[in-house]
């Protein structure tokens, strides 16, 4: 059988496809070939072959039986056809006589046919044997059809970094390394207040539940926000502790506003009873060179931690501001973009996600059997659920490398080396030596360096579609055409030119007269 044909004998069920053309080929009074396009981007091939070609395949077929079954009385591949036939059956001989006829044609059918398959074809039925008739799906290489991709022009304008965000890291650095004291004194803004916790319902209603925390041990650090909305149970809470001392408990009424992130508890009267524990005074260190260098010893000074996190900050930010500005890019992108692919396509790339997120879930110690039994799903209802997210992000690889195909983007050699071997000595360092040479097989290696390639051009393929939307490959057009041809030449070779011209025109004229 050719590579990935599959023969089903009997005929499977026949499932109806919209038919949206058909065409009918002949060729050397050979292969009759009936063409069919099917809605799902695929091909219907009916072909029809001499009875000839079948008659001959069937005594192929006897023989390749005959030398690996044994006769009685022959020795293998000596039995005459008779003899075969009636110890093994007419059955078993044109099962694979078939299958013969079926290696035979399928290269010269799809060569006939001048269709571009994405992948294996299969036998979807043997229609009849007299003349024999074979049909075969065969799915076709993607279609991408772009719309005017060079017009697309989209703000691009990156949020500064400010001190205000340094800050906010710096703080975040210093609560690492808070120091926590028990304190005597009321409580104050920036203490840490450790409470028990009760919240009941004032007037609860059908099958409301009064009690909504009970008796929940919780600490709760002060904020200078009165109004710091990511506070638990309410926004402001830990206003309610300012002046509080160990062991004395507070009873008040709060009401949830109309516009709580707490849908449930719109409009709700409330009433809270906590009980203060205990009272401890948070240290922060202050921020110093020494402190920067508490935080890693690759910083020599409080300076050079804060032009690192400025970095990293604004790399951050571009990432973020990047991965957003191609979201806005691809979706006019699929807008004026029509997208033909085959089932088949789609259903490898949902096998990409679930090989993926089977990945994840061996990084967390856990396996799909489990993870299913967890979310009370099967693996038809998994697929099912990531179909949305596969046929998405195919759409989007699709039009990028038919955009890089027209713009000849390319990768080059040695950017390629160079990506995989820093991913090589990467992967060395995280894994265990052992582990390393059991993994980093040439068949893995082969495959990240397909990988590697493949992003590289989609990265790629991406620069150029932002300068696009930016409009400067516009600005690099404009500047080309306005180049002056003389510029760079001395004078003296421009006025030669120049001269040439003069002198060209004048025997031009002479010639006129």
């Amino acid at each position: 059988m050719p590579q990935g044909v599959r023969v089903q004998v009997p005929p499977s069920p026949y499932i109806p496809t919209l038919v949206i053309e058909a065409r009918v080929y002949e060729k050397e009074n050979d292969l009759n070939i009936e063409q069919q396009l099917l809605e799902n981007h695929q091909v219907r091939l009916t072909v029809e072959v001499e009875n000839t070609k079948l008659e001959e395949a069937k005594h192929r077929a006897a023989r390749h039986i005959s030398q690996h079954k044994k006769i009685p009385g022959f020795r293998p591949g000596k039995a005459p056809y008779a003899i075969i036939l009636r110890n093994f059956g007419e059955e078993t001989i044109l099962e694979e006589a078939l299958d013969i006829v079926v290696k035979d044609i399928y290269p010269k059918l799809i060569e006939e046919s001048k269709i571009k398959p994405y992948g294996p074809g299969s036998l979807e039925n043997i229609s009849k044997l007299d003349p024999p008739t074979f049909v075969f799906i065969v799915p076709l290489e993607p279609e991408v059809v772009l719309g005017n991709y060079k017009d697309i022009r989209i703000s691009y304008k990156i949020k500064s970094i400010t001190k205000k965000d340094i800050n906010k890291v710096l703080e975040d650095l210093r609560e690492r390394q808070v120091v926590l004291e028990p304190t005597d004194m009321p409580a104050k803004v920036g203490d840490q207040v450790y409470i028990r916790l009760s919240i009941d319902r004032l007037n609860p209603t059908g099958d409301e539940i009064r009690s909504l925390v009970n008796d929940r041990r919780m600490p709760v650090v002060i904020s200078s926000d009165s109004e710091d909305k990511k506070e638990w149970p309410f926004p402001g809470f830990s206003q309610y502790l300012i002046g509080v001392r160990s062991d004395e408990e507070k009873l008040f009424q709060y009401t949830y506003p109309k516009n709580s992130e707490y849908k449930e508890l719109r409009n709700t009267e409330t009433e809270v009873h906590l009980f203060v524990e205990e009272i401890k005074k948070r240290i922060l260190p202050d921020l110093t060179d020494e402190f920067a260098q508490s935080v890693g010893e690759q910083y020599e000074n409080l300076a050079s931690l804060i032009d690192d996190i400025r970095n990293s900050l604004e790399k951050q930010t571009k990432e973020d501001y990047d991965h957003d500005y191609n979201d806005k890019i691809m979706v006019v992108l699929l807008k004026s973009t029509s997208i033909k692919y085959p089932p088949q396509m789609l259903e490898r790339e949902i096998d990409i996600f679930v090989d993926q997120l089977e990945n994840r879930l061996s990084q967390q110690k856990l396996d799909m059997e489990t993870y299913l039994k967890m979310r009370k799903l099967d693996i038809d209802a998994l697929r099912t659920e990531i179909n949305p997210q596969a046929e998405e992000r195919l759409k989007r690889s699709l039009v990028l490398l038919e955009i890089a195909k027209l713009e000849n983007i390319h990768v080059e050699n040695d950017e390629l080396e160079s990506e995989s071997m820093r991913t090589l000595d990467e992967l060395g360092r995280i894994m265990p030596s052992e582990k390393a040479r059991k993994t980093l097989t040439n068949e893995f290696i082969q495959g990240m360096i397909g990988n590697i390639s493949a992003d590289l051009l989609i990265r790629h393929t991406w620069d150029f579609l932002h300068e696009v939307a930016r409009g400067e490959k516009e600005t690099e057009k404009i500047l080309s055409d306005s180049v002056d041809p003389t510029q760079g030449l001395d004078q003296e070779k421009t006025t030669d030119i120049t001269n040439k011209e003069k002198t060209t025109r004048k025997v031009k004229n002479d010639e006129s007269k």
